[in-house]
């Protein structure tokens, strides 16, 4: 695990979690622009091709509000870094 990531918090972490970061034994890609800025999704059991389609998470605080997604894809060359692609309903 990538030792700046362990203070980090990991996107669906309850809030109120006493331990919202990552967990030994996952791999995480870090979630760069976007309403999600900043935290790490658990990217363990995906495939290459499942990692490579990227994901649509639900958060409230994107351009939709509540139900809306932020679409995040790997960035070339460095695939735990996934850059927002834009919001979605």
């Amino acid at each position: 695990m990538d030792a700046r990531w362990k203070l980090r918090r990991v996107y669906g972490a309850d809030h109120d979690d006493p331990d919202p970061g990552p967990q030994p034994g996952h791999d995480y890609a870090e979630l760069v622009g976007g309403a999600l800025d900043g935290l790490l999704v658990d990217i363990t059991g995906r495939t290459p091709e499942e990692r490579s389609g990227g994901l649509a998470l639900t958060t409230e605080i994107g351009r939709f509000g509540p139900g809306g997604r932020a679409c995040y894809a790997p960035r070339p060359g460095d695939p735990h870094l996934w850059d927002w692609e834009g919001d979605a309903p």
